[in-house]
């Protein structure tokens, strides 16, 4: 678990299941208003994270990838929902403008797979998370938060994940 500066983190998973566990650990940190903005090629563990961040946030909704709807909800007992929402089919910020993001972070918290696509539309703020193939089990992460709010919940996720 190298860490590249005082607010990053790098993570290598060794199957899809602790990439999941991971996930549980930071969806069980997310609060309504919060971002999740996912970055990495096809393949490379986006929904895979996306199960466990749904697990950790306390959904019962199976989690699949959005990529023709756009938008899945999942929702928790106390009624928020988590957003999530693949941008892989949308040209630009413009198109996403659309999908009322400011609505969806006030009724839930937001993961956006391929953010980099729509970065214009989403907040300034986020944790940003960066996933690449490695080998067949395997997967890179890089967590990268911008903003005080995720540099928090960055250090939070390091405790209760690593112990440190």
């Amino acid at each position: 678990m190298p860490i590249l500066d005082p607010n990053s983190l790098e993570f290598f998973s060794r199957s899809p299941e602790q990439t999941r566990r991971l996930g549980a650990r930071m969806g069980a940190l997310l609060k309504p208003g919060d971002t999740l903005c996912l970055q990495g090629d096809l393949g490379s563990g986006k929904t895979t994270l996306v199960q466990g961040l749904a697990q950790g946030w306390g959904s019962l909704d199976a989690v699949t990838s959005p990529t023709f709807v756009l938008v899945n909800v999942y929702r928790r007992v106390s009624g928020e929902s988590l957003f999530h929402l693949d941008a892989y089919r949308l040209e630009d910020a413009r198109e996403a403008e659309d999908l009322d993001i400011d609505w969806m972070l006030a009724e839930g918290a937001l993961v956006v797979e391929w953010a980099g696509r729509i970065q214009a539309a989403l907040p300034d703020d986020g944790l940003w998370v960066t996933l690449r193939w490695m080998a067949d089990e395997q997967r890179g992460m890089v967590f990268t938060p911008r903003g005080k709010r995720y540099e928090k919940m960055l250090a939070d996720f390091r405790k209760t994940s690593f112990g440190g």
